[in-house]
């Protein structure tokens, strides 16, 4: 049994839409069905009861407005509303550029466009090139979007809100800094126990490509615990990009993120491309640290020892048929725990202080 969620057959790359809805859990993902590359983009479609066995569904949006005929519909987010589930994505047209719009169903199987797409024609910065991923929350009595953007080749992060989720007032810039590259791409904000935690994907690296960040938000502000130097890794791995959260039923935060990279070529003859991560749930530890470690009900599925990872001479290593993929050097042995599947091992360091995600093959 495969307990890393893969489609069954195209392309498929960030998890989309991450949500427990009428005894489901529900992930969507960014996905093109007629080729394992990227193409012009719909969301695909997969729900759980357990968080490891998964069953792929019917595609839940296909680029079929005006307002999607370039490149699609891009990630986004999902929420629960009086019984409604609502998912938020970037539609991507040649009139209009990157543009946030947003479908509802009441069943989880069919979904319907708002007639009044998209929610958010403009972005504030005046240039629609780098304007995606709306990751929406729920604050207080109203809600939230945070969307990445750029221009200038200066990456942003921009807040908007809203009283019914279908008409957005711009509130700021929650972020604005060059080195992150030319956009933000798919931002999570969060609270977790009495800290709030932005989260983001870097177009460069960092060497990282995703950042996690502490601090506390006020509905318009992200503060940071450390303003001089906040960012830090917990992923240090080649192959996890595009992490989204999401609170289940149970009150836990939960991450999936997608396990590829951009940098990889697809194989000959292969007909699927991606697969997601094992469910994370994130917690602070003793030290008040981000913590990364798999939901318990994948924590039966954990090794000790991997076939593909190797400790010596100071030197974590992960090998695939005699080639490194992962080493990094560590003063003394870390403890590592492992969760291995077809084509693809997980580490959890110290606990999930540290996380490396590598897809072999």
């Amino acid at each position: 049994m495969f307990y890393h969620f893969q489609n069954k057959e195209g392309w498929m790359n960030d998890p989309n839409g991450l949500v427990y809805f009428n005894g489901e859990y529900h992930a969507f993902f960014q996905h093109y069905p007629y080729a394992p590359r990227w193409g012009q983009m719909h969301w695909g479609h997969a729900v759980s009861k357990d968080l490891i066995s998964w069953e792929e569904k019917d595609i839940a949006l296909f680029p079929d407005q005006p307002y999607e005929n370039s490149g699609g519909c891009f990630s986004g987010s999902a929420i629960v509303k009086d019984g409604r589930l609502y998912l938020f994505y970037t539609s991507v047209s040649e009139e209009l550029g990157q543009t946030q719009s947003v479908a509802w169903s009441d069943d989880g199987v069919v979904f319907t466009k708002y007639e009044g797409n998209p929610v958010i024609k403009q972005s504030p910065l005046g240039d629609n090139k780098d304007f995606r991923d709306p990751k929406v929350f729920r604050y207080k009595d109203s809600y939230r979007m945070v969307v990445g953007a750029g221009i200038y080749n200066i990456a942003k992060l921009l807040l908007f809100k809203s009283d019914d989720l279908l008409h957005w007032d711009y509130v700021g810039e929650l972020l604005s800094d060059p080195k992150f590259g030319s956009c933000i791409e798919c931002p999570d904000l969060f609270p977790l126990e009495d800290r709030y935690v932005l989260m983001f994907s870097s177009m460069v690296s960092l060497p990282h490509r995703v950042c996690f960040a502490m601090g506390d938000f006020d509905g318009e502000k992200f503060t940071f615990d450390n303003e001089d130097d906040p960012f830090f890794p917990v992923e240090t791995g080649p192959d996890f990009y595009a992490p989204q959260t999401f609170e289940d039923h149970q009150g836990r935060r939960i991450l999936i993120a997608w396990m590829y990279n951009w940098n990889r070529r697809v194989g000959a003859g292969q007909k699927q491309v991606g697969a997601f991560t094992i469910p994370r749930q994130l917690e602070l530890n003793l030290r008040d640290e981000l913590t990364m470690f798999p939901v318990e009900e994948a924590c039966k599925l954990l090794k000790k020892e991997s076939r593909f990872v190797v400790y010596a001479r100071g030197r974590l290593k992960v090998m695939f048929e005699g080639k490194t993929i992962f080493d990094k050097a560590y003063a003394s042995e870390p403890d590592v725990q492992t969760l291995e599947d077809v084509g693809v091992v997980e580490l959890f360091i110290d606990g999930g202080r540290e996380t490396v995600t590598v897809y072999i093959c």
